[in-house]
């Protein structure tokens, strides 16, 4: 059976956010999500040398300014594997512009904690995460986007309520969008 990753819910039953995970922790390989197949196809693959350094992938039923999901980093004890839904809360929204087609546009990157986390269980916000942490997972995406030749200009890290309004407005552009269709 196919199943539309894209169309889950964005919450499960505890409140918690949910992420998919599109790239794992410490893999080269980043996979996009085909909803035309049902699976998960091979996107990218970073420099030798270069990992992700943790999860990342989107918020199902969301859909952010470049047209796609809303993006989310999950710190998690482990690497779950591509394809995993891991439930999260939201502690950070790193505010970030690419240039596509000429054009400017806003790409967040949200951070999220797996709510099951042990070696995570006390970060509830930002400022429970190291400034180098979020330094350096700024740093990675704009590395990431330099290499397929694209602009990403971090803008600063904002704390856990703009990261839930983004979230909120992810779901309120992905439910326009399907009535639309």
């Amino acid at each position: 059976m196919k199943r539309d990753f894209e169309r889950l819910p964005t919450r499960d039953d505890d409140d918690n956010i949910l992420a998919v995970v599109e790239a794992a922790a410490d893999s080269r390989c980043k996979f996009k999500y085909s909803r035309e197949w049902g699976v998960f196809a091979l996107h990218s693959v970073l420099p030798t040398g270069t990992a992700f350094p943790h999860a990342f992938g989107f918020i199902p039923s969301t859909l952010g300014d470049d047209g796609d999901a809303v993006d989310i980093v999950v710190l998690t004890d482990e690497a779950p594997p591509v394809g995993t839904i891991v439930p999260c809360r939201i502690v950070a929204n790193l505010k970030a512009y690419q240039k596509e087609k000429g054009k400017r546009i806003r790409n967040d990157r949200l951070l999220g904690v797996a709510a099951c986390s042990e070696r995570y269980a006390k970060v509830h916000h930002r400022s429970d995460v190291e400034k180098t942490v979020l330094d350096r997972i700024a740093q990675f995406f704009a590395f990431y986007h330099r290499e397929q030749g694209k602009t990403f200009e971090p803008a600063g890290w904002s704390g856990r309520k703009a990261a839930l309004k983004a979230v909120e407005a992810g779901e309120r552009k992905f439910r326009r969008s399907a009535r639309k269709k």
